[in-house]
């Protein structure tokens, strides 16, 4: 189980205590939100993508979906997602419990999207179906070992702000 993975991960940056595992499952944005009892936008959902010889995981606000085309323009290729198998191949997490902590593959980068900075704590997965951690974008980015902060989403901006 992946989780297994996490806790000592977060432990060695004093982060463990924070995991909160539920009875029911925070697979997916809505789940997440209804267990930690928050707004589904502060779930920091980890997607996967292939790129090159691996992969990119972005972690982006739950209201938000990736724009293909600032994907392309960023990333000069398609978004393609990857199968459940090569997530899992490439993350060492399950879907539905992908974050972006304990991440031990060389070919695997981590960007943050912008659309998370208007919170000033958030809530990925800790590695299961049925788990998060509540952190601040700084500790964040920390611990998601972060290349950078990136603009790749939308749907989650006010139409004034689009």
């Amino acid at each position: 189980m992946s989780i297994e993975k996490v806790r000592p991960y977060l432990r060695a940056l004093g982060m463990e205590e924070r995991i909160r595992e539920f009875d029911v499952s925070s697979a997916t944005v809505e789940l997440a939100a209804q267990a930690v009892g928050c707004e589904g936008a502060r779930i920091a959902k980890t997607l996967s993508f292939a790129h090159e010889d691996g992969a990119l995981l972005i972690v982006c606000a739950g209201d938000a979906k990736i724009d293909n085309s600032k994907f392309k323009h960023l990333f000069h290729h398609k978004a393609t997602m990857l199968s459940p198998d090569q997530v899992e191949a490439f993350t060492g997490h399950q879907v539905g419990g992908v974050c972006p902590f304990a991440i031990e593959r060389e070919d695997v980068t981590t960007y943050l999207d912008v659309s998370l900075r208007r919170f000033q704590t958030v809530y990925p997965a800790a590695g299961s179906s049925n788990s998060a951690v509540e952190l601040g974008l700084d500790e964040l980015e920390r611990c998601a070992r972060s290349a950078g902060w990136i603009d790749v989403c939308k749907g989650w901006q006010s139409p004034e702000d689009a």
